[in-house]
């Protein structure tokens, strides 16, 4: 089970290993807020909107249930409303009952959102390109995909929520140490 500690503890990251897992996981953290960043001051639209704009865009009849757009977007479904709703104000998406059941919620990409989509295209084009693809020139990119496939695999799913637990300063679980301070064995 995930939760339960090693019974066979994994020997310690090398040098190369854990200079990786760090690159890793500091490109994972500052790229999309430098892709948001530049998203908002050159077109005023997050790196949220624009997923939630293109994952839509994707879709036949350009709709989505709520929740499986908030997983497509990995964010909570409660966040997901707020951005949807910032998105409907600005005549982007619609939310309406979805046919099958009458209870679930779809958010529609209109026309207008599907134009913002196109026009914030070349800035976020321009930013993976700077501050992604231009660092992976020399490298092998199907090698380089398989690798971040298998890293964040589809049946991950979304990413698991903290829920609160006030009794455990662990929220309840175990905690396994993926790396440890340098020289640590």
């Amino acid at each position: 089970m995930a939760n339960e500690p090693a019974r066979n503890p994994r020997a310690p990251l090398t040098p190369d290993e854990e200079l990786a897992w760090r690159a890793l996981a500091r490109a994972v953290l500052v790229i999309p807020k430098v892709l948001d960043g530049e998203l908002l001051q050159a077109q005023g639209l997050g790196l949220t909107e624009y997923s939630v704009l293109m994952n839509l865009s994707e879709q036949p009849g350009r709709s989505m249930r709520m929740s499986e757009l908030a997983n497509a977007v990995s964010i909570s479904v409660s966040g997901l409303t707020r951005v949807v709703e910032r998105l409907t104000r600005q005549g982007l998406v619609e939310r309406v009952k979805a046919d099958t059941d009458g209870r679930g919620q779809l958010a529609v990409l209109t026309p207008a959102g599907l134009a913002r989509l196109e026009k914030a295209y070349p800035t976020l084009l321009a930013g993976v390109r700077e501050h992604v693809m231009d660092h992976l020139a020399d490298l092998d990119l199907p090698a380089f995909t398989q690798a971040m496939s298998g890293i964040a695999a589809p049946e991950m799913g979304p990413p698991v929520r903290r829920t609160p637990n006030l009794a455990s300063p662990t929220n309840g679980r175990q905690r396994e140490n993926t790396t440890g301070p340098q020289g640590a064995r």
